[in-house]
């Protein structure tokens, strides 16, 4: 499986929703290593969901995947939430913070990710944000590459973007699998090429969900579908170039029965396991 210390968790995960709460509490599914949760959801909430979370945190390791920083936003970093973010960290002994590298704010939540220029000049603001936030939570946090459907005001391509963000920002890297071949098909690249040139040294986990097929030319990223063929192909691609990394299974809506998502999961497992034998016999083989 993933080396240990070198990532925040291990393991296959599973999106904390509250629809899930009930049955992963009932059944303490082994397959699943850890959870994630958005802190934007949890921060302040007590009563009965307050204590649930708190069993939660206690049997699972955790990761916090975000919603509202608005890392490439045009108004001033909201430090009051980050700090809060920090806070929730500490309590429930949460080591990763992760977030999109897009925006959803100006005065304002835009209530959408919205893709941010890829430009010299979005680069240097979204560094200096991304150590801002580094600097308050004490940690390194992860950027996510996002799925986006226009490319305003675009210098460079997205590849170059993120990878100059990340090596500028000292920051790691959430990599989202699905949102890799959903881009490569509305903007008509290589996701395999793509997803090879990545910087896998800065993964911190990874993301694999389904989408919706509005056209041949045209996928959304809904995380409310079971992940496709292709989109299980590109996993073993990131598995093989980059070895096993822990990862999340992400599904927001059109929620399935428990079973039908530990299904996916033991799929993720098992590719896990796949790569990491295949990795150790190589290893053996050389000696």
């Amino acid at each position: 499986m993933s080396q240990p210390g070198k990532f925040p968790v291990q393991g296959a995960g599973l999106g904390l929703k509250r629809a899930l709460m009930g049955p992963l509490a009932e059944f303490s599914p082994e397959q699943v290593s850890f959870l994630e949760v958005a802190p934007e959801n949890w921060i302040g909430i007590g009563g009965k969901y307050g204590k649930e979370l708190r069993k939660f945190t206690e049997q699972y390791p955790f990761v916090t995947h975000g919603l509202s920083l608005s890392i490439g936003g045009p108004t001033p970093l909201d430090e009051n939430f980050v700090r809060e973010v920090r806070n929730f960290m500490d309590i429930h002994q949460i080591k990763c913070y992760s977030e999109h590298l897009s925006y959803c704010s100006d005065d304002g939540h835009l209530y959408d990710l919205m893709p941010i220029p890829f430009t010299e000049e979005a680069i240097k603001h979204v560094v200096g944000r991304i150590k801002q936030v580094q600097d308050i939570i004490g940690r390194r946090m992860a950027i996510e590459n996002v799925s986006y459907y226009a490319a305003p005001g675009k210098e460079m391509e997205e590849i170059d973007f993120i990878n100059a963000v990340i090596k500028e920002a000292d920051c790691d890297l959430l990599l989202d699998v699905n949102n890799i071949y959903v881009n490569s098909i509305n903007h008509k690249y290589d996701p395999v090429a793509y997803l090879k040139a990545l910087p896998g040294e800065r993964i911190a986990y990874m993301h694999i969900a389904g989408h919706y097929e509005e056209a041949e030319d045209l996928l959304v990223d809904t995380h409310g579908a079971p992940i496709i063929g292709n989109v299980w192909d590109l996993l073993d691609v990131a598995y093989e170039t980059f070895g096993v990394a822990p990862t999340l299974l992400e599904r927001d809506f059109n929620i399935p029965p428990l079973p039908e998502l530990l299904g996916e999961i033991d799929r993720i497992k098992a590719s896990q396991e796949k790569w990491a034998n295949q990795r150790v016999a190589r290893l053996a083989h050389r000696v």
